[in-house]
């Protein structure tokens, strides 16, 4: 059995998906194997995959599916959510660069620490700051509103209003936290096999969090529940948005995210008064098509 098995999903990032696979040919101290699924791109970039890196399993999708879907196509091929062929899996974006010994680093961690279900690096953008989202709180819908009215801009360090992407922290300190980013997460293959795969309603965003809600709702062999960590001793630089480039789409699903996530999560639960006004401000947000999809 390897240690690691690693999904990289890609849509049109050849250069990018090249010098990922590059950094990740050179983590010599560590078994692992990686999959490149292809979300029919239009860039040439799975046959160039396939000509230069021949090391590399390789599933060409014919369609756009979405994030969730195509990082399942390669994690069932890895065998999972049943048997797989690895300790650990990871979802790895194509516009990140990992250095060496970082693949090392998570899974002794994760080892030292059988009760960790997730784990995540500190993410550094390209100049040097860090990935806001590489460590945050679950969007509830109190933590949603601090961040939609500003007041987490406003006040980044308040242990109240910085919940989202938990801005009150050290960047250097490690940390227990709801969930970290589907850009380069390690999640225990035990954990897998209990929570199941990612939850593919959700087409682009939200299923990262979806999927450390579950985990954490699981159980580590010692009874207790998964820890998912923030792990800042190892760090990977993450080229933001390459793929989606901030388009109306991306926004579109951004927005539609959060009312998935809230409604397989907080809905239920939430008084009727409150819910009608949540429902509101996302159709607001994210327009008529949404707004359908929201009071349909």
């Amino acid at each position: 059995m390897h240690e690691l098995a690693i999904v990289v999903l890609n849509y049109n990032t050849k250069e990018l998906l090249d010098a990922c696979l590059d950094s990740l040919r050179a983590q010599a101290d560590i078994d692992f194997v990686t999959c490149v699924v292809d979300n029919a791109s239009s860039d040439g970039s799975p046959d160039w995959v396939a000509q230069n890196h021949r090391w590399v399993h390789l599933i060409r999708n014919t369609q756009n599916n979405g994030y969730a879907a195509g990082n399942n196509l390669g994690l069932r091929h890895f065998g999972y959510p049943e048997e797989g062929v690895a300790r650990y899996v990871m979802l790895l974006n194509p516009d990140t660069l990992v250095p060496t010994g970082a693949l090392r680093g998570l899974v002794d961690f994760a080892d030292a620490n059988p009760d960790v279900g997730v784990v995540g690096p500190k993410l550094l953008l390209m100049d040097g700051t860090l990935d806001l989202a590489c460590r945050r709180s679950f969007p509830t819908p109190a933590v949603s509103f601090y961040r939609l009215i500003g007041l987490s801009k406003l006040f980044p360090r308040s242990r109240r209003f910085g919940r989202y992407n938990l801005t009150y922290l050290d960047i250097d300190e490690q940390a227990d936290v709801d969930s970290v980013v589907g850009a380069c997460m390690m999640v225990r293959a035990d954990a897998v096999r209990q929570a199941g795969l990612l939850d593919e309603q959700f087409f682009m965003y939200g299923e990262d969090l979806d999927w450390c809600l579950r985990i954490k709702k699981c159980r580590a062999a010692d009874g207790c529940p998964y820890r998912v960590v923030y792990y800042p001793r190892v760090t990977v630089r993450h080229v933001k948005r390459a793929a989606s480039r901030r388009s109306p789409k991306a926004q579109f699903e951004f927005d539609r995210a959060m009312w998935l996530f809230y409604r397989k999560h907080y809905q239920p639960s939430t008084f009727f008064l409150v819910d009608w006004l949540i429902r509101l401000g996302l159709a607001l947000r994210g327009g008529p098509r949404l707004a359908r999809e929201v009071f349909g």
